[in-house]
């Protein structure tokens, strides 16, 4: 009887704006009892090739071809069609549905944002009909661990046009006793680099993560930069937070080489490498998230092999949320780490089992944003139903970042006494942190 009266009754898309001011999906799904789920999906700026497609129509006429129609087409007809009368507690069967339904390995038909949206709808929509938290919903008891933030405060590369080669330059606040007390550290940090940068004369201008933006002449000015910052608010560089960088090397990345044009430098692979391990010497670095192209998989392999047990190596790209190249990168020991985008891969379904398997692997697991987002908390309550190691929602400044943060906020309060923030415990792979 439950699952009758949790039956889809219909599905409806529509085409809303992210933080950007471009088109994306918006999914309303509604039971038979009245039970409504309402999700919708960012998109990236710096996406790599291997990601499932976001179905955009092309139309030059319209958002500069950026609109969204034909996937909202799309779940109006062939996904509603599909869904309707299954049970939205059958998250796994519905799915498989719309993967089958979609055809390609790549979600291209339908749209991996049409496909997503829907995926994500159906699983709020079940976790209201049931009375639960949509983290209590996909992650069941077990869900209690709150993720440790990685927030982006100081933007380059395709974030912030004109700014340095390196896209995140973050803060990781893994001295904290609680997330409550990482946010109002990373907070204070935050405010204490824009003083920094003022003195400075430096821009305090942000950029689409809501990190400052200033025009560097090299990576290592944004990091003393932050060193400073850290001191200036009262806490330890290398204790109370430490630094992750996000290079994005995909994104200058020509012909073989490492282009660091800010610097007027161009490194071959092993040479990027190199200056990847002088980094970590000097500075309080715990993680390098896209350190190479994605497809340099012996290089990969080098990186974590020289950096793995003093730095968390994070596969983005290099994966995009998907079981077979995670599998390759095990093989290969490509990595420690990966970075989780739903939008990647285009299910809930298929995003928790790349989690799990991750996790199988002794891998740490880092849920992120987009550089085009919503107000849509989702990733907040994924982050605490797979009991994910981080997160990743920009800097604190800007409505559709903070609105992850404060979910968070709000499901430690509600979690109570059972709530627990790993602090360096998270950086469970590493020798180098006590």
């Amino acid at each position: 009887m439950p699952s009758q009266i949790a039956s889809i009754k219909s599905v409806k898309a529509r085409e809303i704006l992210d933080s950007r001011g471009n088109p994306t999906v918006e999914v309303e799904v509604v039971l038979i009892d009245g039970t409504t789920g309402v999700a919708s999906v960012p998109s990236g700026a710096s996406t790599g090739k291997y990601e499932a497609v976001e179905l955009r129509d092309g139309d030059k006429r319209r958002y500069r071809g950026l609109g969204v129609l034909k996937a909202i087409e799309h779940v109006n007809t062939e996904i509603a069609s599909a869904i309707v009368g299954m049970s939205a507690l059958e998250q796994a069967a519905i799915d498989q549905r719309l993967i089958e339904l979609d055809g390609t390995a790549n979600k291209a038909r339908l749209g991996a944002n049409a496909l997503l949206a829907t995926s994500l709808a159906v699983a709020k929509a079940g976790a209201s009909f049931r009375g639960v938290p949509l983290y209590r919903y996909l992650g069941g008891s077990r869900a209690k661990q709150l993720p440790v933030p990685m927030l982006n405060i100081l933007n380059g590369g395709k974030h912030a046009s004109g700014s340095i080669d390196f896209q995140e330059f973050m803060i990781v606040p893994v001295g904290a006793a609680d997330f409550h007390k990482a946010m109002q550290m990373s907070s204070e940090v935050y405010h204490s680099l824009r003083r920094v940068l003022e003195d400075k004369r430096l821009s305090t201008n942000v950029g689409d993560e809501g990190g400052f933006a200033p025009q560097l002449p090299a990576n290592e000015d944004a990091l003393r930069l932050i060193l400073t910052a850290v001191d200036r608010a009262g806490y330890k560089a290398g204790q109370d937070l430490f630094i992750a960088l996000d290079p994005a090397a995909s994104t200058f990345y020509q012909d073989g080489e490492y282009v660091l044009s800010r610097e007027g430098v161009t490194l071959s692979p092993t040479e990027m490498i190199d200056y990847y391990v002088k980094l970590i010497s000097d500075y309080p670095i715990v993680s390098i998230e896209d350190g190479l192209v994605e497809d340099d998989w012996a290089n990969w392999s080098l990186l974590t092999a020289r950096l793995g047990k003093k730095t968390q190596v994070v596969g983005d790209d290099l994966y995009a949320t998907n079981m077979k190249r995670l599998e390759k990168g095990i093989d290969q020991k490509a990595s420690n780490s990966i970075l989780i985008k739903v939008n990647q891969i285009g299910t809930i379904s298929e995003t928790l089992a790349v989690i799990e398997r991750a996790r199988q692997a002794g891998w740490t697991t880092i849920v992120s944003h987009r550089s085009g987002e919503t107000e849509d908390t989702t990733i907040a309550d994924l982050a605490v139903a797979s009991n994910a190691e981080f997160i990743k929602s920009g800097a604190p400044c800007r409505s559709e970042r903070l609105a992850k943060y404060n979910r968070l906020l709000r499901i430690e309060e509600e979690l109570g006494k059972a709530a627990h923030y790993p602090g360096k415990r998270v950086l469970y792979n590493l020798e180098r942190i006590e």
